[in-house]
């Protein structure tokens, strides 16, 4: 990424380039292990950019924390222990803690710093959240921690950076971990990832490979996506269990565990919407159904 000029280039694909003008550097530099920038700009307010790819905007942030959370919270019959990997910024502890049911949320992101960071110069992504005496937060390697601990978990959520090669997330998508996050749940329990870009150019760099992945270890799994300005395109986000998971088909019955399970009203998500977000447009389904792909630790696939 390059902000001289006061102009941030992201590559979104190899040969396309989105220009944001930006109006403040908050931070830029170097932690153990990634690149971090907080930018500030008019459109998107305060932005967190690792490794040049934009993680979240203040305008935006809501839209990707409220999906990748609520859908999966809301299909637990009683979520109380839940787990986070990554989600350095706060918006998904946020989100998690606005459920009334939640008695513990455990926190894993590997870098302290970009956390300390984020509580810093992103007060309204993550709103306090890290202060909830319900938090337990750790750094250190999420695979490792998973593998190290006996805790049974209700939910677990993955906010973690994209797969890239040479990024800190490339072994956690992979089938073997997977199955290491299922003996973790409990016999109810619900995971949810988020899956990388599902636009009609990008989705067969990851989406439809976690797709396919997840389903050789689960029972059920159910795709999703939303349009994220800030990332140039839809996102998609897969949810996975062996249990059979609730369809929840009609907006007056998500509305309703939303009034009676949240503590907060919500920005973006809602029946309307949750209903739309599951109803995948043809090139997604027809990817899903064609992908082969399994990513496995001797042989991760890797977005572009």
């Amino acid at each position: 990424m390059d902000v001289s000029g006061k102009w941030q280039l992201e590559t979104i694909y190899p040969d396309l380039i989105v220009m944001l003008k930006v109006r403040e550097v908050f931070y830029s530099g170097r932690t153990q292990f990634q690149q971090v920038e907080v930018l500030g700009s008019d459109i998107y307010g305060r932005s967190l950019v690792l490794d040049g790819k934009t993680q979240s905007t203040e305008r935006d942030e809501h839209i990707y924390h409220e999906s990748l959370v609520h859908p999966g919270m809301l299909m637990h019959p009683d979520p109380k222990r839940v787990f986070i990997a990554g989600g350095g910024e706060g918006g998904t502890l946020r989100e998690v803690l606005a459920h009334h049911s939640v008695s513990q949320a455990v926190m894993v992101d590997l870098d302290r710093e970009v956390v300390d960071l984020c509580r810093e110069y992103l007060p309204n992504h993550h709103q306090g959240s890290f202060d909830d005496p319900r938090v337990a937060l750790h750094h250190e390697d999420a695979r490792a921690y998973l593998q190290n601990t006996e805790e049974r978990f209700d939910v677990m959520i993955m906010d973690l950076v994209d797969p890239l090669e040479g990024g800190t997330a490339g072994l956690l998508y992979t089938q073997e971990f997977y199955q290491i996050t299922k003996s973790r749940l409990k016999p109810d329990g619900i995971l949810v990832t988020q899956s990388g870009p599902a636009g009609l150019i990008s989705f067969q760099e990851c989406f439809t490979t976690i797709f396919n992945t997840l389903s050789q270890v689960f029972s059920y799994t159910m795709p999703y996506q939303v349009h994220v300005p800030s990332f140039q395109t839809l996102w998609g986000f897969t949810l996975a269990s062996d249990t059979e998971l609730p369809h929840m088909a009609t907006p007056d019955r998500v509305d309703g565990l939303i009034d009676r399970r949240l503590s907060k009203s919500l920005r973006f998500y809602d029946g309307e919407g949750h209903c739309g977000m599951f109803s995948l447009p043809k090139f997604l389904r027809l990817g899903i159904g064609d992908e082969t792909r399994i990513n496995r630790d001797d042989a991760p696939v890797f977005m572009v």
